[in-house]
């Protein structure tokens, strides 16, 4: 590919244009946002097919909601940060393409492990490769186009999170339950691939690691590509002739400009805390539904995990349209309407939980679509407020201490949180069953040692299993209300604190 402009990659002196002809930036912007599809993807992927993995490594929903969560946060959160600023002073199309072929490599060897803990650093690795993704992408897209156009491309790039989502859902869960070992062989048979017959012991190859290497391994196509067909733009090239440089300011003094700012902090907690909730909830849906109402892991993801992210997307959209519209008259609604939508959430989500297996999609499914779609109206206003109560040279660095807080607190501790609860809930539950002293949570999740026992040990234990879970999401969604708590309060500052309120 190439562009019409022949400025060479570096520091530009020109500006105040889009870098290249608009079909060329139109393919850039595709590509970038393909990435950040492709990295939601990999992502996510963990979180539909999380019931065969538990079950393949015998796994208690504490290790689960390790290995979904804590690791996988720090490593995101501090890895970016260097990440960054190599993307400040290295050609960042060849960071990007490097990034995405470590996750993708990653994302492929979860499908190779052989123990939990194999698991975990391939998770890992996955972490540290997306890390390096977003933030040169957004520089790229930034010296592509011209201020006027470039709220619109990072719009659209910003599309890829509940694309990648929903594609993890309707992709995933079908090949995890429908393209196992077994049926890779019988494929191979009838095109004759004896070569690719000897490669393994098909026949005990389960589903979830096919969709780990079928899903990550063609992201190394997608680093080739970027590499190949995507310029490294110069930097500044689109930024006005003449404009001032603002100086960023550097972490301590945007902490100074922070620090009397109660909106931001108040703010923060409420995002982090509805975070929590948020990877919580979605981190383990999945298994709730399978050990409740026996579906399997392609079934949910297609009638569920899929229609639940564009549902999200859409409350995303609805939040930031109502914030606009109700600003002018209330001007506070930047912080009420996330506190709204948070209450309306609760009880939606609490509802579909518990409804039975016979109202599954006439009547849990719309509670929860419609609890989703509640649950993300926050969204814009976190951004909103987190860049509006500080100066211009500060805004970038606000928003990155925002989203450590939130990486940290929420997709640190909300997988972790749910799955120790719902160990200790099932233990509970166990007990009120009268079975205490008989049936243990280790027992009744190895399937082997459930079938050896008495029907009625089999029926506590299953149900045990799944109460113990359900337990442990409604519980989770209750922290919604100090979340909306930390959100009002936001709004008793906001006038004060704000540099430009929104109208």
């Amino acid at each position: 590919m190439s562009t019409a402009t022949a400025v060479p990659a570096g520091d530009a002196p020109a500006g105040g244009t889009s870098f290249g002809t608009p079909a060329y930036r139109g393919y850039v912007l595709i590509v970038l946002t393909l990435v950040y599809t492709l990295n939601f993807v990999d992502r996510n992927l963990l979180t539909v097919i999380g019931q065969p993995v538990t079950n393949a490594f015998g796994l208690s929903d504490t290790e689960y909601g390790f290995l979904n969560g804590p690791p996988f946060a720090l490593f995101y959160a501090f890895m970016g940060i260097p990440l960054a600023m190599a993307a400040d002073r290295f050609n960042r199309v060849v960071i990007v393409a490097l990034c995405i072929a470590i996750w993708s490599l990653m994302a492929a060897l979860c499908g190779f492990a052989t123990s939990f803990l194999f698991l975990l650093f391939a998770r890992v690795g996955v972490a540290i490769g997306e890390a390096g993704g977003t933030p040169p992408a957004n520089s790229i897209i930034g010296d592509y186009y011209k201020p006027r156009s470039r709220a619109n491309a990072l719009g659209i790039y910003a599309m890829g999170v509940t694309i990648g989502g929903a594609l993890s859902n309707f992709f995933g869960g079908p090949i995890a339950t429908g393209l196992n070992g077994a049926a890779l062989k019988k494929l191979f048979d009838a095109w004759g691939w004896d070569w690719a017959l000897k490669m393994a012991d098909w026949d005990h190859v389960e589903g979830w690691r096919v969709a780990f290497v079928t899903i990550g391994a063609p992201g190394l196509l997608v680093a080739l590509l970027l590499l190949l067909t995507v310029k490294e733009p110069p930097r500044g090239y689109s930024d006005p002739p003449g404009a001032p440089k603002v100086q960023k300011a550097n972490m301590i003094e945007t902490l100074k400009e922070l620090g009397p700012k109660p909106t931001f902090w108040t703010m923060a907690m409420g995002a982090s805390l509805v975070a929590l909730v948020g990877y919580g909830l979605v981190g383990f849906q999945s298994q709730m539904v399978i050990r409740i109402h026996h579906i399997d892991a392609g079934t949910f993801a297609l009638r569920f995990g899929g229609p639940l992210a564009l549902f999200a997307a859409a409350g995303t959209f609805a939040g930031g349209f109502l914030v606009e519209r109700l600003s002018p008259k209330f001007p506070t609604a930047v912080s009420i309407v996330p506190v709204v939508g948070m209450m309306l959430a609760m009880p939606l989500y609490i509802f579909a939980y518990y409804q039975p297996t016979e109202h599954l999609y006439s009547v849990s499914l719309p509670l929860w679509s419609a609890g989703a779609f509640c649950h993300y109206m926050y969204l814009g206003s976190q951004y909103t407020i987190g860049q509006g109560v500080v100066s211009q040279r500060s805004r970038a660095s606000a928003i990155a201490i925002l989203l450590l807080l939130i990486a940290l607190i929420g997709n640190g501790l909300g997988p972790q949180i749910v799955g120790w609860m719902s160990d200790m809930f099932m233990g509970m539950e166990l007990t009120s069953k009268g079975f205490g002293g008989v049936l243990t949570t280790e027992l009744c999740r190895n399937a082997g040692a459930v079938a050896k026992l008495a029907a009625d040990q089999q029926a506590v234990c299953a149900a045990a299993y799944g109460e113990g879970l359900r337990s442990s999401m409604t519980a989770t969604a209750l922290i919604f209300m100090p979340a909306a708590l930390f959100f009002f309060l936001s709004s008793l500052t906001l006038k004060k604190d704000m540099l430009a309120m929104p109208s």
